[in-house]
């Protein structure tokens, strides 16, 4: 894996990334299929996951991805609200089909569903929130590829990505590392040239949040003309001035 390859070894500034995201934090719970990912534990009871196992197991999800042909048949999903953006992103960014929101069930089994689709590989954010779309792909024998936390269960998983599945950051972080190495295996950008595409806009952010500074900025821009009035007000001595041309 990237243990051979130098050009899939991590960069200094990927690590560091990845832990300025909390991408090894996890759960206070443990799964037994996830113990294998566990490097440590912290007096608090959070379990500490392998940053080199995630990096491995991200850029075998990568030569996963280059292996379809045809990249609109690969779905990411998420149900989670943190992780919506990120799929919706990494489709814009590579080509695939981007499910965001609740998985309509019938997506991959039933045809006479609208949204029926038959992909040859899905990614999914959480496997516990994305439980159906994980059913249904078991059913009709398509590989899976999910973010797996440390009490994520693997059930019909066929490659878990160890991480921080429930951070806002990590979440937006490893999409957009997948979709930079996939372009990259692609030979679409040059490993030489970083990546013109901020890992900004794969962060979730809050409706509310964004509303506010929207209405914070066209404050100032409603306001000036006001104050432009104003200070042409206080100038101007209409007064003086008439009584003086008057009686000159």
């Amino acid at each position: 894996m990237s243990g051979s390859v130098a050009a899939l070894k991590p960069t200094e500034k990927d690590i560091q990334q990845l832990l300025a995201c909390k991408t090894q934090m996890g759960t206070k719970n443990l799964s037994a299929d996830m113990e294998r990912y566990v490097s440590a534990r912290r007096k608090d009871g959070i379990h500490i996951l392998n940053l080199h196992m995630t990096w491995q197991k991200l850029m075998l999800a990568a030569r996963m991805i280059v292996t379809i042909e045809n990249p609109a048949d690969v779905v990411v999903i998420s149900a989670r609200p943190f992780g919506q953006r990120a799929v919706l992103k990494y489709a814009q960014n590579t080509g695939a089909t981007a499910m965001a929101g609740r998985f309509c069930p019938g997506s991959f089994t039933n045809q006479k569903q609208e949204k029926f689709t038959q992909p040859r590989l899905i990614i999914v954010t959480d496997p516990r929130t994305d439980f159906q779309a994980i059913r249904e792909s078991a059913y009709v024998n398509v590989p899976i590829i999910a973010f797996c936390d440390t009490d994520s269960p693997l059930t019909h998983v066929d490659l878990a990505i160890p991480c921080n599945n429930r951070g806002r950051l990590s979440i937006g972080m490893l999409y957009w590392m997948l979709s930079r190495e996939v372009l990259r295996m692609r030979s679409v950008i040059s490993r030489a040239v970083e990546w013109d595409v901020k890992v900004d806009l794969f962060f979730y952010r809050d409706p509310e949040e964004v509303l506010k500074k929207e209405q914070e900025d066209a404050a100032p821009a409603v306001e000036a003309p006001k104050t432009v009035a104003a200070e042409f007000d206080e100038t101007a001595n209409w007064g003086d001035d008439g009584g003086a041309d008057w009686a000159s």
